[in-house]
């Protein structure tokens, strides 16, 4: 028997045998985190990573920094510059599937989808966004994060993930894109807030809970939920639960990039490099580059252009003055109109003579008008697009 032959039939045996003592078969995903950065010291990432390496078995673990101690194989690099020109090399070269940092400058349309374990019911849910910028229009933002979160979710095998809106500035007005792009072929399935009054626009209670897969919200808010989350048990001393920012999503974007803290500890680590791994079998860059499509086919583009024009009317309509209608009792209200737009639907319904004012409800904005006209304004304001 040649050689060859022999080298192939051990190998043929090696890969059972792991494949045995891991549950998983073909080669395994490798994946590596930056030692350099953390508030916490380079120990507390190389305890996180190798962590990591006893809980993912069917895994290969490095880490990118200065020499070490450790079983682990080690890139070397001087600094953090050096540390995000080794990595974005090994990630070219396929000699890595994924990378954990802890800073990345991501292009603007690429934004991170974390990963928490919420503390009420102690189920895990994606927070789209958390770092990064989808969009310099923050409606735009965060409609694509929707699909960044829905992508994420995805390529972690949940095959029909529930969206929820976080109930910010901007929510009514994603909530009504999104619907758009369901109208129009986009397979989206909106969660159910815990509420009384139900809607995918959540609340806090739906936060503590996990009520969705995916809660939307903007890059910042997104960022500081991302800190509560992770280390409301320590006082905010150090990021001590959940699995960090997680990767950078976007359109065209298909390098597996994670994020942590700078202040995360080894245990948020090693559950950021699992979730790393997991991405990467899941196939991350594939899963977006088709959930882009599906959003492009059902006319998300289209949506952003007629923001962008609504937005530069209603620059025009400033200037405009309009005559304020004689004042009535105003006990009825209109409910699901974003903030944004609040003062913008009064004056809508000024406009045609109906007297109207901004309020705040148990649940949100809400324009207050006489009981009798609550049918006639709600009809107005669906026409003028403030209602989905």
């Amino acid at each position: 028997m040649s050689e060859n032959v022999k080298a192939m039939i051990g190998k043929v045996f090696n890969d059972v045998a792991d494949a045995i003592e891991t549950g998983s078969f073909g080669s395994k995903v490798r994946v590596a985190v930056t030692l350099l950065g953390s508030e916490h010291g380079v120990e507390n990432v190389l305890k996180g990573a190798e962590m990591a390496q006893k809980r993912n078995p069917d895994k290969e673990i490095a880490v990118i920094g200065p020499e070490v101690e450790t079983d682990l194989k080690v890139y070397k690099a001087e600094d953090e510059d050096e540390q995000h020109k080794v990595m974005e090399e090994l990630l070219s070269s396929k000699e890595l599937d994924a990378v954990v940092t802890m800073h990345y400058n991501f292009p603007i349309g690429v934004s991170t989808v974390g990963r928490v374990i919420t503390p009420g019911i102690g189920k895990e849910m994606f927070i789209a966004t958390t770092t990064g910028t989808s969009s310099a229009s923050r409606i735009e933002a965060m409609i694509r994060n929707a699909v960044h979160g829905v992508v994420t979710a995805k390529a972690m095998g949940i095959e029909k993930p529930k969206v929820g809106i976080l109930n910010v500035d901007g929510a009514r007005q994603v909530e009504r894109a999104l619907n758009q792009m369901k109208e129009k072929g986009y397979d989206l399935e909106f969660a159910e807030s815990m509420r009384a009054d139900g809607g995918c626009v959540m609340r806090g209670n739906d936060l503590l809970a996990g009520t969705p897969d995916v809660m939307v919200m903007d890059s910042l808010t997104g960022n500081l939920m991302m800190k509560i989350f992770s280390s409301y048990t320590t006082g905010g001393s150090i990021e001590a639960m959940g699995y960090g920012y997680g990767p950078g999503v976007g359109d065209g974007f298909d390098n597996e990039i994670l994020i942590v803290s700078r202040a995360s500890g080894a245990p948020v680590i090693a559950n950021a490099l699992g979730f790393a791994g997991d991405l990467a079998k899941g196939k991350l860059a594939e899963v977006s580059k088709a959930e882009f499509a599906k959003a492009k086919k059902a006319k998300m583009e289209d949506i952003f252009d007629s923001l962008k024009k609504d937005s530069a009317k209603s620059s025009s309509d400033d200037d405009e003055e309009v005559e304020m209608p004689e004042k009535e009792i105003v006990t009825g209200s209109v409910s699901g109109i974003d903030i944004m737009d609040l003062e913008d639907a009064v004056t809508a319904l000024w406009k045609e003579g109906i007297y109207a004012e901004s309020g705040m409800g148990c649940t949100g904005p809400i324009v207050m008008v006489n009981e009798e006209k609550v049918d006639k304004a709600t009809e107005v304001l669906e026409k003028a697009g403030f209602l989905g």
